[in-house]
């Protein structure tokens, strides 16, 4: 009988081991290495969510995705882990750059991308200014060439690592 209910006690407790891997923990990144038109001096300010280095949004050069995103917005939450994915195996061939809108504060940015797992570069628009030059709602994604050219808007969540994948191929020309 104990050996019964040691075997049952050991089959329970195997049972509740948690077996999927620790999600990787995410970092405030400086957007000191963003790729930027310095002579661009007119538009639309951001600030790092660092609090270091801001940047005019017209001034962006890639090749850069850049993904506008918020800490409360569930479908922004849902794409995030193609995302970190996606960064994982194009970081060095082509930027991925964020922008929190619609924050209460800038902790919130913050808070998300150390939960999320997100280790790359992101800006903060703390007067909802980006919001009538990236439209209404979020998530969304731009691809952006290294003339600072618009080449394809993703409106919507991205549904997988291979979407990002063959997004970056086909507008910016990056194999990934």
């Amino acid at each position: 009988m104990k050996r019964a209910l040691l075997v049952v006690t050991a089959l329970l407790l195997t049972g509740c081991a948690n077996t999927e891997p620790a999600a990787q923990k995410g970092e405030v990144i400086s957007c000191s290495s963003v790729t930027r038109d310095k002579t661009v001096i007119d538009g639309i300010s951001v600030e790092c969510v660092d609090g270091t280095t801001g940047a005019v949004i017209q001034s962006l050069r890639g090749p850069m995705v850049l993904n506008v995103w918020g800490s409360w917005c569930t479908s922004c939450l849902a794409e995030m882990p193609e995302f970190v994915s996606f960064y994982s195996k194009a970081k060095g061939k082509v930027q991925l750059v964020g922008v929190a809108v619609e924050e209460a504060a800038p902790a919130n940015s913050q808070r998300f991308i150390e939960k999320h797992g997100m280790t790359w570069p992101n800006f903060y628009d703390r007067d909802n200014k980006t919001r009538g030059y990236f439209g209404m709602g979020v998530p969304v994604t731009w691809f952006i060439d290294a003339a600072g050219q618009v080449k394809y808007k993703k409106i919507g969540i991205v549904k997988s690592e291979a979407e990002l994948i063959a997004l970056t191929d086909k507008y910016l020309g990056v194999k990934i």
